[in-house]
């Protein structure tokens, strides 16, 4: 059975980009692949939480992988801070990562552009970090979205050439795991590019009814189509893709005609569009509630995950360790 590793930091909360974008899918993956998933809590370090964030941030993805139906029993299920195999193996690709070739990737000049003042090693070493936690379970399919591909090409870069190095067939090269046609890309509500955490484009599972009603009314649009089947604009573009997402084809086709026939209101568009999103995310908003109340249950899933986490990757390390030489007195 092929394995498939996915992991999110431990920051904020998870949006329906990352609900539609994967956990259906995912969702669907855990009778079929060798699944782990966990919370980066190490990659969240890199901006610094404060202490008193830091653990609620883990509960908080936690929790919310759960309620959207990731299933312990079926997945590993872990923390990546539980896992010290994944540090040691970092630490030994690092060994291996060059600096020139860490400084071009397209996320750290990013990062340095967005954020001067904060211009750490773990910035530029993120993506050997990523890809220690690929290669300590010898993920054969990690699913990616485009900003990522740059940091899996690395993960495969990096599992070459310790292969080659050591003559071992320690790693195997990660391939992009293609959704196909399940794929689905949920915009922001600013008008333009995808759902995510940092551009404050995105609707929360966790949000409650007022709060989605709230930020979909402000979601950009135009002053409406002046002539019968015009080219839609791209926020009103993102507001239909979001609509085909989780609203009924016949209320699409409802609001598509009546784009096309120029008597569109968008204020209706938005009052529909936010109650099927609730339909959606509030019965998830209501088990996030539940299991996170609920620490007992908590605990027994970050110890059952964690224990296979630990016996893949310790499997892992003691190849890697055995093909670089060392050797116990």
């Amino acid at each position: 059975m092929e394995t498939v590793l996915s992991g999110i930091r431990s920051t904020g909360h998870l949006h329906l980009g990352n609900y539609f974008g994967a956990l259906k899918n995912y969702i669907k993956m855990q009778d079929e692949y060798n699944c782990f998933f966990f919370i980066a809590d190490l990659h969240s370090l890199t901006t610094h939480p404060h202490p008193d964030d830091f653990h609620s941030g883990v509960k908080t993805i936690l929790t919310e992988y759960l309620a959207s139906g990731l299933d312990p029993h079926k997945s590993a299920i872990f923390v990546q801070s539980d896992v010290p195999e994944i540090v040691e193996l970092y630490v030994l690709l690092n060994m291996i990562a060059y600096k020139g070739e860490l400084e071009r990737t397209a996320s750290f000049k990013e990062k340095i552009r967005k954020h001067p003042e904060n211009v750490n090693a773990g910035l530029l070493t993120y993506p050997v970090l990523m890809a220690a936690d690929i290669l300590i379970h010898r993920a054969n399919k990690v699913p990616v979205g485009k900003d990522q591909e740059q940091h899996l090409e690395i993960a495969r870069l990096l599992a070459r050439r310790f292969n080659n190095m050591y003559n071992a067939e320690v790693f195997p090269e990660p391939q992009a795991f293609n959704f196909g046609k399940d794929l689905v890309k949920v915009p922001g509500l600013d008008g333009s590019g995808k759902m995510g955490k940092s551009e404050g484009n995105g609707i929360y599972l966790f949000d409650d009814e007022k709060s989605i009603h709230k930020k979909v009314m402000k979601a950009v649009t135009d002053a409406g189509p002046t002539e019968p089947d015009s080219k839609m604009p791209e926020a009103v573009e993102n507001l239909f893709t979001l609509l085909k997402i989780v609203s009924e084809p016949e209320v699409v086709q409802h609001f598509t005609a009546a784009y096309n026939n120029c008597s569109i209101r968008y204020g209706d568009l938005k009052k529909q569009l936010a109650a099927d999103i609730c339909r959606h995310t509030l019965p998830i908003k209501a088990k996030i509630e539940e299991i996170g109340r609920d620490d007992a249950f908590l605990r027994s899933v970050i110890k059952e995950g964690t224990e296979k986490a630990r016996a893949s990757a310790s499997a892992t390390l003691t190849e890697v360790k055995r093909a670089v030489g060392f050797r116990s007195f």
